[in-house]
């Protein structure tokens, strides 16, 4: 445990900045899952209306540096070429 007051008020702020990044990130997740769910149920029309969502979200915790640029890139590009098939094959 810290022992200077600078110290603690730093664990303060880390430990609410680590709550509301998780929050985010799990909420990119589910979001990634309904996608995928989507995906395997062949709606490309609804999948891609959920991506724009996705891309906002990604694109927010990229600015805030929640996720790295590349990181949120690399997903970005893997479920638009998922999406691009699933249209391919309708």
């Amino acid at each position: 445990m810290p022992i200077k007051a600078n110290a603690k008020k730093a664990l303060r702020q880390t430990i609410k900045r680590a709550q509301r990044n998780t929050i985010v990130k799990a909420e990119i997740h589910s979001l990634r899952v309904k996608l995928r769910k989507l995906l395997d149920s062949k709606k490309a029309e609804e999948a891609e209306k959920l991506s724009s969502t996705i891309v906002k979200k990604l694109d927010k915790a990229v600015s805030k540096k929640i996720y790295k640029q590349n990181t949120a890139a690399r997903l970005k590009s893997r479920f638009m070429q998922k999406i691009n098939a699933a249209k391919k094959a309708v």
